[in-house]
């Protein structure tokens, strides 16, 4: 189904983390991207709070926890960065869910510090990847290949540095949405 710009994302469910601390930007702007575009956004929260704050002071509702997701019923997860992904790292659910939509190929995308998230969700080994400077060196230990640009997209992981990079960010994960690609090595 088109969304009514054509771009085929109407109906594509998108799982949107949230904690305390969330960089507001790589929240919000991917979260009304995905909308503008006929995608319908899911606000998946750790489950610490009923509303979460961002670090420039505006609240994120979940929709659910990440306990209460089934990675089956959605087509990609967004990871925004700030602080709040070193909060997230610590939610097994949280890992579980983002590790599964990766095992079965959904878009798994991550702005900044969220790529913490991807390195605790055992999923950064073997990839190529960006992410904010100040973890480059967290990524490559556990295995990453890192570049600096602003954005990489290596299979159904796509990834990002800060944001001044959320153009090009969503443009990638709308474009994921229009074309799957496989993941980059099979689940185990």
């Amino acid at each position: 189904m088109t969304s009514p710009r054509g771009v085929p994302i109407t109906g594509k469910k998108v799982a949107i983390l949230v904690e305390s601390m969330y960089e507001d930007l790589e929240f919000w702007y991917p979260y009304y991207r995905m909308k503008e575009e006929g995608a319908q956004l899911t606000v998946v929260g750790t489950g610490s709070s009923d509303v979460y704050r961002g670090k420039h002071g505006l609240e994120a509702k979940p929709d659910m926890t990440a306990a209460e997701t089934d990675p089956k019923e959605f087509d990609a997860v967004v990871i925004p960065g700030g602080y709040a992904p070193d909060y997230m790292r610590r939610y097994p659910a949280l890992l579980g869910f983002v590790k599964k939509m990766n095992d079965q190929g959904k878009v798994v995308a991550a702005i900044c510090h969220a790529g913490w998230v991807l390195v605790s969700a055992g999923l950064a080994e073997g990839l190529t990847m960006t992410c904010f400077s100040s973890i480059k060196e967290d990524m490559v230990n556990a295995g990453a290949r890192y570049l600096d640009q602003p954005v990489v997209r290596d299979g159904n992981v796509i990834t990002s540095r800060y944001p001044a990079d959320l153009p090009a960010f969503c443009k990638e994960i709308i474009s994921a949405l229009e074309k799957p690609r496989a993941p980059t090595r099979a689940p185990e």
